[in-house]
């Protein structure tokens, strides 16, 4: 059983999985989800799970129980990162912990030892920020895109929360693959690019993105906009059947002519849960 009498850190922990679903805390906040990877059966007994803050549905339409018990919006720190959660109509918070490795190993990139000339990284698909915010702390200036405004908008208070106000991020609001497109046309390059495409997005004006469709093409505007020594590119994607063989195969396709890895791997859910919890798939090219 979990020791409640116990300080909850202000973090993430998987704390348990099973039967389809997901037991989670987002520092003060006990959240039961869906997860259809999680076929196995939980570890923590039912009455565990039943002291959750909060459940999230999707059998009867997407509706969150002890809607009441979630607060509007909460901070937590994932390592030397912060953000901003909150509940939304499709049972997300704002943050994907499966991707912590990705943040640590893009961090850990940009501060390689190099030419000494200052870092460009272009975030696409940026959701809330957590890739952008682990290049800037790191020194990089940013490029953050994202279809949604009000996504560029939650990234830009998770900005201010890690005292990034003032450092060189541009927000940008717009289609993947027309800003892309601009951005060859007008010669800019960046040392390294950061995606996670959608299953089945839309842009600014409505641009219909399908990952099966245009990954190819996403990955060759990326390829066009590397700068002639470029640090690394790195996709991850959450789409099934997106194994991390797959997006290995893509990336060193694209990657052919440019020397460098490639690695690929599972994104996992971790934390007290006996079980880590497989939450999507990453490659990564590498100079």
């Amino acid at each position: 059983m979990l020791n409640n009498q116990k300080p909850q850190a202000q973090t993430y922990s998987l704390l348990d999985s099973g039967n389809g679903k997901k037991f989670e805390r987002f520092g003060g906040v006990t959240l039961v989800r869906p997860c259809a990877q999680a076929v196995w059966q939980p570890a923590l007994p039912a009455a565990e799970w039943a002291r959750a803050t909060a459940a999230f549905d999707r059998e009867e339409g997407n509706r969150w129980q002890g809607r009441g018990r979630l607060p509007d919006s909460w901070n937590i720190r994932v390592d030397n990162l912060a953000f901003k959660l909150s509940g939304t109509d499709f049972g997300h918070l704002g943050l994907f912990p499966e991707q912590r490795e990705q943040w640590k190993w893009i961090e850990k990139k940009i501060r390689e030892p190099g030419d000494g000339s200052p870092k460009s990284v272009l975030n696409l698909f940026a959701y809330s920020g957590a890739s952008t915010l682990a290049a800037a702390v790191a020194g990089a200036a940013v490029c953050h895109l994202d279809a949604s405004r009000g996504m560029v908008q939650w990234a830009r208070d998770n900005a201010a929360l890690n005292q990034l106000n003032n450092a060189p991020i541009r927000w940008i609001a717009d289609d993947a693959h027309g800003f892309m497109e601009r951005e060859i046309r007008r010669g800019r390059a960046y040392d390294a690019i950061i995606l996670d495409p959608p299953t089945f997005g839309r842009g600014t004006q409505n641009e219909v993105y399908k990952i099966e469709d245009d990954l190819p093409k996403t990955l060759s505007l990326c390829l066009a906009l590397l700068s002639k020594n470029p640090l690394f590119v790195l996709l991850s994607c959450h789409t099934p059947g997106f194994t991390p063989v797959v997006l290995h195969n893509l990336l060193r396709q694209s990657a052919a002519g440019l020397g460098g890895n490639v690695e690929s791997g599972e994104m996992l859910l971790e934390g007290d849960a006996p079980f880590p919890l497989p939450s999507g798939a990453y490659a990564r090219w590498s100079r």
